[in-house]
């Protein structure tokens, strides 16, 4: 009897002991990152193969292992759609042994593959999606999102120019939840900062001739109009302001979404004077140069704020394997809580309980051709914004917030 109990005994401690060995292990004894991305769309060149590049760069930088196990990374295109994403995720998580996914533009294809990796219990880290339900009603202990929120451009740019003297606003605001929510949160700050808005038109996502909304714009004499839209409606209401001679007229237009790409793509000419909210300028100082420059030599453009951010999440959350000891994605992103984040990316990041990334933003201003002095040298920096001010408190929808 005794001998059938120390045999029991033996057997428990047996098991304790091989869960804290595997504990300390790295899962199928390889690391796998899944860069879930826009590889052909419009969504390509801010994110596709720049946000690969930007997470290869971060495990070559890394040394290409950790924990004396090997780091991969692996390519998905979800052509936009919500059930491709999570169909990419669901075989990945399952027969791939992905650790970790990576970027995933657009907020209804993340949601979709955020569901997934709240099934699976694997971890993904958004990157170029905007909806503040990730870290809101739909926050989970698996997901995070690393650069931006909608608040954050919309608060960070309102809060601002307003301080600035723009105190009237007319918006042209595209016709969905995400342009909905841009001006509805750049509106309410206008408001407390005792500015007002004048107006708004709606065009559908997508519409391929702005000018008739741009001339309601331009007709309010708003001081600033605010273009709460991403690509294609952005780009395109920028163009036509610039040839319908808003900025010589003494207005100006801020954008509540709009990427170096796009400033790129526009050109100066177009585009100068555009005020915009930025997480990351290649520019700003000797860190962002550095790392900017190596990502120019491979992709031959400067990266965007969300391909940066790519490279900062992959960095932060190799490092956390390692004092962690385990690819358990619970275990790590406790470690990557334990410490301020600060790298060329962030300044004075922290992740939260809720899964965000807080960090400080920028105001900038597109300069003119006659500013800008080399290739690609398109921003000057008007201020910082702390990431206390720009996003907020958590959400209190959010289970996972304390306080």
């Amino acid at each position: 009897m005794i001998a059938r109990y120390f045999m029991r005994a033996l057997g428990v401690g047996a098991s304790v002991l091989f869960v804290t060995n595997a504990a300390a292990q790295i899962s199928d004894d390889v690391v796998r990152i899944g860069v879930l991305t826009d590889m052909s769309g419009p969504a390509s060149t801010p994110t596709g193969q720049g946000s690969v590049t930007a997470a290869q760069m971060a495990v070559e930088d890394f040394g290409g292992s950790v924990l004396g196990k090997p780091i991969s990374v692996i390519v998905g295109d979800h052509q936009l759609k919500p059930d491709v994403g999570s169909a990419i995720a669901r075989r990945w998580y399952d027969t791939e042994q992905v650790d970790l996914i990576v970027d995933v533009p657009i907020s209804a294809v993340g949601l979709a593959v955020q569901s997934v990796a709240n099934e699976k219990h694997k971890l993904m880290i958004t990157h170029a999606t905007g909806s503040a339900d990730f870290h809101g009603k739909y926050c989970s202990p698996y997901a995070l999102q690393w650069v931006f929120d909608t608040r954050a451009l919309a608060v960070g740019t309102a809060q601002e120019v307003v301080k600035r003297g723009g105190d009237s606003w007319f918006f042209i605001t595209d016709d969905y939840a995400f342009g909905h929510s841009l001006e509805r949160d750049a509106s309410a700050v206008i408001s407390d900062h005792g500015g007002k808005v004048i107006g708004s038109v709606k065009p559908p996502f997508g519409t391929p001739d702005l000018a008739s909304f741009v001339l309601q714009a331009q007709a309010s004499k708003a001081k600033i109009i605010g273009i709460a839209s991403g690509p294609p409606n952005n780009t395109t209401a920028i163009k036509t302001g610039g040839e319908f001679g808003v900025f010589r007229g003494g207005q100006q237009m801020a954008g509540l979404l709009v990427l170096i790409t796009d400033v790129h793509a526009l050109g100066l000419p177009v585009a100068q004077g555009l005020l915009l909210t930025t997480s990351f300028y290649w520019d700003m100082d000797d860190k962002t140069r550095e790392w900017s420059k190596r990502f120019f030599a491979r992709m031959n453009r400067m990266p965007t704020m969300w391909q940066a951010g790519v490279y900062s999440s992959v960095m932060n959350y190799l490092n956390a394997i390692k004092a962690a000891g385990t690819d358990d994605p619970l275990a790590v992103t406790a470690k990557m809580r334990e410490k301020p984040i600060e790298d060329f990316f962030a300044r004075n990041g922290k992740l939260r309980e809720d899964g965000l990334m807080v960090h400080d933003l920028m105001l900038v201003q597109v300069k003119s051709p006659n500013e800008s002095k080399y290739p690609w040298d398109y921003f000057k920096v008007l201020t910082r914004i702390s990431g206390e001010d720009a996003f907020g408190p958590p959400d209190p929808a959010c289970r996972l917030s304390k306080g």
